[in-house]
This record gives C-alpha cells, structure tokens and sequence, in this order.
C-alpha cells in the first residue's frame, strides 16, 4: 500500500526475492498539472510496469474495498507512504501490517519527517518499521536503521538514500514477519517529537534567523515546496546555499554580493544562494539567475 515513489524501491525488491505481491493498494488517479490531466499515482505506474493487480479505492472504510481486500487473503501488508489505515484493513493480513517510516521513531512521526528532520539540523536520519495500532506512527518497532545526513544535504537526497535503505529494510521485516521472528519493541515515548505536515505558512523564509537556521530551512524545504521569499514584490524559491563567512553589519535579508556570487545577509552573517527559482521561470543556479535578472546589491529579500 502506497502512493509516492518512496515506495517504488520496497515494491520491487520484495517482487525480485520472489515474494508474490497479490495487489497493490494505491490512490486514486488525479488531476495534475496546468493542464489538469488525470495521471496515475508513482506507485501505481510502477504495478502496471510490473503487470500486479491494483486497488484504487475513495475510501479505505468501503464495505466494496474490504471485500476485494479479503478476497486478496494476503499474509503481510506492508504500508509505505500512504494514508491511515483504519483497524479493519490493517487487521486483514494474517501474519501482520507494518509500515516503513522515514525517520528514527520516535522522533519525527507525522507526516513530513525527512523535511522536519532537515528543517531541525539534525545529523543523523534513518527508517524504521514499525507494526501499525490505532494511534498514527506509535507501534512496536521492528526494524531501524541509521545514516548521517551532510551538511548541504536536501530532503530529496535524503528521501531517495532513504528509499533505497527502507526497501532493504522491508526486505528483512517481511523475513521476519514470514518466519515468526519479528520481536517488535515499543518506542519510548518520552523521546517523541512531532513532524507535522509544511503548509504554505511554514515555507517562508526568515532572514532574520541565525544563518545555519535559514540554511537548514532552505535546504529542507528542496525540492518541495521550496523556501519562499519576495524580491521587489516576486515570490522567489530558494533550493540551494551554504554558509559563508559574516559580512558584519548587514540587514537580513539584505542582498551583499550581487555577482558573481549572490550573497545574502542573516541574522548573524551570511549564506550564499546557489539555486533558486523566480515565479514563472526556471529554477536556475544563481550564475543564471543574475545574467537574467536585474539585482542590486543593497536590495533585500522580505518574508512578504
């Protein structure tokens, strides 16, 4: 059960190590796009690439859906990037449900976790599998595994290192599940922490902020939504910079260098922009965006 392509690599490995996938279980088909064409989720081009039987149901609670559901018989459900479960559809799989999340749980339950994770300056990440109970990302872990995250690391890097080691990780939860062998643990509570979903308010950029903040923040936001800012009125995304050496008494926000290099000012020094993205154009490096922008040193990027 999927959506995103995070789930495209689990999908295949456990179909390459001989598991039979009785059915895929994805969302609906939606409009996407200026033209608003219909287009299929990843997950579900993915199963007709790999000619598997796919669900698409509105609603998880469907009597019509369940039915088709038991009707699967399936041993394991495994759960990755998708919407909760209801208890009747995780209770189905005979052996059990479990689902791949995209953090070291506890921290980061919810459902924007490799971006919070980045948006925190946190230097380690990871997966974990975890069997599913009522309340969202709070089940018995059974799996976990780590790997640092750089300092110029994106929540795209991330994600697609993540995706890669989750599959894995799939891998040997389905092994255990299979084998009666999986000894869930319960997560401790008191290391929680929330990873809630980025809503159009949490993109904007505050200049104000110390630079490994702003830093953080941009980069964690890359590819989507992108950090938001304004420039003379335009919305800018911000998808790439690094720290550089102060540039004492600047303003936030405060553009220092406009070429070759584009320099910004923070709240305690500066980062330089690498790639950012003008509304209505490209997503350019800033080399680009500055032979094709007219950018003064002295004007400031605002939150508005």
């Amino acid at each position: 059960m999927g959506t995103a392509g995070f789930g495209i690599p689990s999908l295949g490995i456990l179909r390459e190590n001989g598991y039979p996938i009785v059915g895929v279980v994805t969302n609906p088909d939606k409009p996407s796009g200026r033209g608003r064409h219909t287009l299929p989720s990843p997950i579900k081009e993915a199963a007709l690439a790999f000619g598997l039987p796919i669900l698409q149901p509105e609603s998880l609670r469907d009597p019509g859906f369940r039915s088709e559901l038991l009707d699967l018989s399936p041993d394991i459900i495994v759960v990755v990037a998708f919407r909760i479960l209801p208890e009747e559809v995780y209770t189905t799989a005979r052996l059990g449900t479990f689902n791949l999340h995209a953090s070291l749980l506890p921290k980061y339950r919810g459902a924007a976790p490799i971006q919070r994770a980045i948006m925190n300056g946190e230097k380690e990440s990871g997966v974990t599998t975890f069997l599913l109970q009522k309340t969202v990302d709070t089940g018995g872990i059974i799996l976990q595994a780590r790997t640092p995250v750089g300092e110029n690391e994106t929540t795209g890097e991330l994600y697609e290192k993540l995706s890669g080691i989750g599959a894995e990780l799939v891998l040997h939860t389905v092994r255990l599940l299979e084998h009666g062998k999986a000894n869930p643990r319960p997560q401790n509570e008191s290391e929680a922490t929330p990873a809630p979903k980025i809503l159009k308010e949490h993109a904007m950029i505050r200049w104000e902020l110390p630079s490994n903040a702003v830093h953080n923040h941009i980069r964690g936001l890359s590819p989507l939504p992108g950090a938001s800012t304004t420039l003379k009125g335009i919305q800018v995304k911000m998808y790439r910079s690094r720290i550089v050496p102060s540039r004492g008494g600047s303003t936030a926000g405060e553009i220092l260098e406009a070429g070759p290099s584009l320099i910004v000012g923070t709240g305690d020094g500066a980062l330089e922009i690498l790639e950012l993205q003008q509304q209505g154009r490209k997503r350019l490096t800033a080399a680009e965006f500055l032979r094709g922008t007219p950018v003064m040193k002295g004007e400031r990027f605002t939150a508005s």
